[in-house]
């Protein structure tokens, strides 16, 4: 019931196939791109813009959890009179 069934005549792999070597791809000629001075300066620009917005926004964070710790302390420190 469980056992395995045998195909009556096995045929054996072949020993040996042959594969045709296929052909390079042929290669578009790729568009030229151009890049201005000014879109570089643009994007270096843009990126300073952003990283000094980013920084006053980490900075801002911090000082608001400083002001936070030093009120809570005070706060904490008059309710303990």
């Amino acid at each position: 019931m469980f056992l395995p069934k045998y195909p009556d005549n096995p045929t054996p792999p072949p020993a040996h196939t042959h594969t045709v070597a296929a052909q390079a791809p042929v290669r578009r000629p790729v568009p030229q791109i151009s890049v201005s001075t000014g879109a570089v300066a643009a994007v270096l620009v843009g990126g300073v813009v952003l990283t000094a917005l980013l920084a006053a926004v980490a900075v801002t964070a911090v000082s608001v959890a400083v002001a936070a710790v030093v009120l809570r302390s005070m706060l904490r420190d008059q309710h303990r009179r």
